[in-house]
Formats: C-alpha cells, structure tokens, sequence
C-alpha cells in the first residue's frame, strides 16, 4: 500500500481489513446480528455473498454459530455493537468458544462513550474485562483507522480468538502505511521524564496527546504511550515506562475492574511498585450525549488529565 491514509472511517477500516483476508483466505467468513448497513459489513456481503450471514437480532446464536463454523474449518467475523457483542454473546464466547478452542474474531463496535445518543443501554464500559477473562482472547483498541487495519489483520494472523474494540462513525488520522504498527507492542508518542501517561483507544490517546502539550507548557514532560493491544500485554514497554518515569497515569475508556489500569497495577505490583493514577469511568453507568457533552461529563478531556497529572506529582 503506498497511500498516505488508505481508509477514512473506522467502520472501512475493520471491514477493509476483513475482506482483504477474506480474498486471500477463503475460510474467512463474516457473521452480522442484523447491523450490517450500521458496520458496513454490506460490502463484505456484496465481495462474498456466499460467505456472509446475517443472524438476525440474536447475538447469542450469532456466536453459536460461528462456533459452529469455526470447528468445520471456517474463521468467523462476528460484529454487533460491544455491548452485545460482549455481554449479550458472553456464554457463547466463553464456552463455545473458548472452552471448545474454536477460533472466532468478534467486532465490538461503539465502546464506552462512543455509542453516544444510543445511550447508558449501549455502553459497554465492562467489556475488556468480560474478555479477560476467556484465556487467550487477544484484545485491542486502535487509535485511528490505520492501525485498525493493521491490527485486525494481525489478529488474525495471530491463529487466536479476538476481541476488535472499535467505533463505527468519525475518523482519525495518527498513522500511516510507512507507521510500524506491531500487535502486542505499544507505540511511544512522545518521550518525557516526569509522568508516563498510558492511554487506549480513540477518546483516551487523543486526550492524552492534548494534555502532554498542556503540561508541557506547564514544565512537565510526560510520555505518552498508545496501547492499542490489551492483550498481550507490552510488558516490557510498560515496565520500561514505570522505571523512567516512576510515576504512571492510566486512561482508558471504561471500567477500573478488570480493565487496563488494574491489569497495569496488578502486572506492576510484581516487578517494580510505583504511583499510579486513573482515569476511567467510576462507579457509573452511561447517559445519552455526544462524544464532547460525554467526554467532559465523565472527565475523559485534557483539562482533567493534566489535573490527574498535577496530583499524582504533588
């Protein structure tokens, strides 16, 4: 690929990314719960007609099926929005599966705050955690579209089960087709000595990159890391960070149980103690909004990481 930005849109990205596997791999099929216009997986449809099937509103059997298909042979894509594709499938995922070492890559789409208007029903905040807990899921949660592309192509290159955190609307540009973009390895953005500033995702990294230009302002120098993949965890860039930095600030868009900042303190309990703070979502469920009334609402902005930044410091 020579061009700068091959795609403008998440939901072109994952899809893009699935039906280039699907043309150099014919086990690769594509399941929908009825959200195919929503996703885009239409264009999937219309490359493979034969090998794209939509279940209907009944993610549960989506999943079952796609277990189903993976032991005859076949790589499913699985999409629904995450909080279906996480909490409604969960029993299928776990058990047919995990448990039966079948081989499915579920899209979750619209994580967290990004389901926006749909509303609280919509966001799952609990789904990396729920997808720990199945071993040997890979998790990631891209920060633009191109490391989407390449990180779902590396899922499946990874011969595992996956977990694709991902919104559907907007766009953002971060990287490009020259970008080395590795599952498994975090990207350092900038490189600073005072605080490491550790963030997943779309809303959380770019927040993050706006806040190390504040602090930078303020003479405090942070590095700012883009874990995209949850699983497997960069160990070594994390623990590189921590000993650099000696303080660490986790922001992620979601839960503190089970999710990235507990994963984090957990692993760095082990190896080298230091002080940690975290922004995450609390103790709260979702509200109806768009991205900025919801961002500011639940503290997921610039203003309130440099603050976090500020106090873990002081």
């Amino acid at each position: 690929m020579k061009d700068t930005h091959v795609y403008s849109h998440y939901k072109e990205a994952v899809i893009g990314a699935a039906i280039d596997l699907a043309k150099e791999h014919p086990e690769v099929v594509f399941l929908d719960a009825d959200l195919s216009s929503c996703i885009g997986s239409t264009a999937f449809q219309k490359e493979f007609p034969e090998r794209f099937f939509n279940c209907g509103i009944a993610e549960a059997n989506m999943a079952g099926v796609a277990a189903g298909l993976s032991s005859m042979g076949f790589v499913p894509f699985i999409h629904s929005f995450g909080c279906f594709a996480s909490r409604r499938d969960y029993d299928q995922l776990f058990i047919s599966v995990g448990y039966a070492h079948q081989r499915v890559l579920v899209i979750g789409s619209d994580p967290g705050i990004t389901a926006q208007y749909n509303g609280g029903t919509h966001m799952p905040f609990e789904d990396i955690a729920l997808m720990r807990q199945i071993p040997g899921f890979v998790i990631v949660e891209p920060s633009d579209m191109q490391s989407l592309y390449e990180l779902t192509r590396q899922a499946y290159d990874s011969g595992k089960s996956a977990y694709i955190r991902t919104p559907r609307k907007g766009s953002n540009f971060r990287y490009t087709t020259e970008d080395k973009i590795e599952l498994g390895k975090g990207i350092e953005l900038r490189d600073g000595n005072d605080v490491g500033i550790i963030a997943t995702g779309i809303v959380m990294v770019n927040a993050a990159m706006e806040a190390a230009e504040i602090l930078k302002e303020k003479g405090i120098n942070a590095t700012v890391i883009d874990l995209h993949t949850i699983r497997p965890l960069d160990t070594e860039l994390i623990e590189k960070t921590a000993a650099k930095c000696g303080k660490l600030l986790v922001c992620e868009n979601g839960r503190y149980a089970g999710g990235v900042g507990e994963m984090i303190a957990g692993y760095l309990a082990t190896v080298n103690p230091v002080k940690m703070s975290f922004l995450n979502v609390g103790e709260r469920f979702g509200e109806v909004g768009n991205l900025k009334y919801l961002s500011e609402a639940f503290g997921f902005t610039a203003d309130n990481i440099v603050k976090k930044v500020e106090d873990l410091i002081r």
